[in-house]
């Protein structure tokens, strides 16, 4: 989903902030996994906005992905199955899921930001990322500045969208409900250019040969995990399962499943 960033709307964030802290832990949810909470008996509920490949995406039926593949691991650890929850990115990233109790973690390829970290708790970062630039193949645009007078499209509620507004003086933007809107927006010419996570992009490029990606922006982004505030118990067993992944190889494997390479040091 888009080192994707979280929406700067600080009267929904206090509000999520305030409906948390509020909430007890009983709250709609059921013991179960060892004593953890979740919001339904025997299923780890993920939320995701779809499609975000590869960190999640829906094939023959089936969601899958690099997030999906992470998260199974925790699941299996608690002895239960993930059940992915597609919804609106917003809902995600302004903590209101979490809230109504719509899933127990949200994993879409987030960034951890400070606006999100307000209204969620983060697993240690699981992932590096950073900006960069989709086009048409043979374009020379090579930073958002080189679009001046073109247009230049960006997903909703992300940092990339960020990124652009700050250094596309005199830049056309054009926002997009989702990454695969703003795909095809490039494909086809609809716009010259499109800003998001270089991870999505460098996937798309290889199904897509007639486009590129034309630089990269070094924005230092990390993904985390996100969880209901003060879910401790929760946010522990994944960041135990995510470290344990990294040091039997297990993080390796999945990587190297979905990017085709293995993770730089």
């Amino acid at each position: 989903m888009s080192a994707r960033s979280a929406l700067p709307v600080i009267a929904v964030a206090t509000a999520v902030v305030v409906l948390a802290g509020c909430s007890s832990t009983t709250s709609g949810g059921k013991k179960g996994a060892g004593g953890l909470e979740l919001v339904s008996s025997g299923t780890l509920k993920t939320c995701t906005h779809l499609p975000y490949a590869p960190f999640q995406v829906k094939k023959d039926g089936k969601v899958v992905g690099f997030d999906v593949d992470l998260v199974d691991l925790v699941a299996k650890d608690l002895g239960v199955k993930q059940e992915i929850v597609n919804t609106p990115f917003e809902g995600i990233e302004t903590g209101q899921d979490f809230t109504i109790r719509k899933c127990d973690l949200a994993a879409a390829g987030m960034t951890i930001t400070p606006a999100r970290d307000k209204v969620m708790d983060f697993s240690d970062p699981y992932f590096n990322a950073t900006q960069a630039l989709l086009t048409k193949k043979g374009k020379p645009f090579k930073k958002v500045e080189d679009l001046k007078g073109k247009k230049l499209g960006y997903q909703k509620a992300t940092t990339g969208g960020i990124y652009a507004k700050k250094h596309g003086k005199g830049v056309e933007l054009v926002e997009f409900e989702d990454l695969g809107l703003l795909l095809t927006a490039v494909k086809s010419g609809q716009v010259d250019a499109g800003i998001n996570d270089n991870g999505v992009l460098f996937d798309y490029v290889k199904q897509n040969p007639d486009t590129a990606v034309t630089a990269e922006f070094n924005t230092g982004e990390h993904y985390g995990i996100g969880v209901r505030t003060g879910n401790d118990a929760l946010r522990k067993k994944i960041n135990a399962a995510v470290k344990k992944a990294k040091s039997d190889g297990t993080y390796d494997r999945i990587y190297k499943k979905w990017f085709g390479t293995t993770p730089q040091s």
